[in-house]
């Protein structure tokens, strides 16, 4: 389920920041007739801590009612209390779902040992898999490569991790190190091809989400071994993938789902829209790669 293309859904608003379902459902199908292979549900690019828990009880349904069956399906569920985020899996309804995405503690910066026991706890309380994320450059502390082959060792709950480290070191350890039945997926766009080359087997995306046919081809044709093709669309897509983050996430996507008329180019504070200079710059990128 986890090999090829993810894609890390955007929560889209009205004007008035309630959540535009009708919106929601065009991504979906846009996401679908793609030709990905599964979607997250809010994940840190569907703005999940600005959301009530009715507010996620209610996308996570109304996803899997969309979706019906056509796409698998994984859920954003993390936090930096660790009986939180045990008692919200307690209560999740999986019904269309098969794995949760779960982020490493943010803020609290635990050391390794804690970052381990937080994990072992979700591992007895998920009613799904789990694929481990590590994100520093949004936890404030990154996983080691050692801490990650402790988990995927100790327990079968565990199937992946989305590296988002950037860290080539890392990457090539847990690769080198894991079990057989463990996977490694890209959390950076621009660096999924690059890392397919050493081992992993697809990304969890953001860009995608705009461009579902063509970043899923590509990493198609790297599971394929094919990257002197791979590679070509990741040059045709590489600008787009710095650029959508240079002022922020899911500002930048957003921005472009909006020239699709896929949603309006809302978040919800902290979130600001990009600024000006950004906005411009990925409407031209956006012009000229169509």
């Amino acid at each position: 389920m986890i090999k090829g293309t993810g894609v890390a859904l955007v929560t889209p608003f009205n004007t008035d920041y309630s959540i535009d379902y009708n919106s929601l459902a065009n991504i979906v199908e846009h996401c679908i007739h793609g030709g990905l292979e599964y979607l997250v549900v809010l994940g840190t690019t569907g703005e999940g801590p600005t959301l009530s828990k009715e507010e996620k009880k209610q996308v996570f349904a109304f996803v899997a009612k969309q979706a019906a069956g056509r796409i698998s399906l994984v859920a954003g569920i993390g936090g930096n209390d660790t009986l939180e985020v045990v008692n919200t899996m307690n209560s999740f309804d999986k019904t269309g779902y098969s794995a949760i995405l779960s982020v490493s503690p943010y803020y609290n910066k635990p050391n390794q040992e804690g970052i381990y026991l937080h994990y072992m706890e979700l591992a007895k309380a998920a009613p799904l898999p789990i694929i481990i994320y590590n994100v520093p450059g949004r936890t404030g502390m990154g996983m080691s490569a050692a801490t990650t082959l402790r988990l995927a060792h100790a327990s079968d709950k565990f199937i992946a991790i989305k590296e988002a480290s950037g860290n080539p070191e890392i990457v090539m350890d847990i690769i080198k190190g894991k079990p057989a039945n463990f996977s490694v997926i890209s959390g950076d766009d621009n660096l999924t091809v690059p890392f397919m080359a050493v081992g992993m087997v697809g990304v969890i995306s953001v860009i995608a989400q705009a461009y579902p046919r063509e970043y899923s081809d590509m990493v198609r044709m790297a599971l394929a071994g094919n990257f002197t093709e791979a590679s070509k669309l990741h040059f045709k897509l590489y600008d787009l993938m710095k650029a959508i983050f240079a002022d922020g996430n899911p500002g930048g996507i957003k921005v472009l789902l909006q020239n699709l008329g896929l949603c309006k180019n809302v978040v919800r504070l902290p979130l600001a829209p990009v600024n000006k200079q950004v906005e411009e710059s990925l409407l031209s990128l956006a012009k000229a790669f169509n």
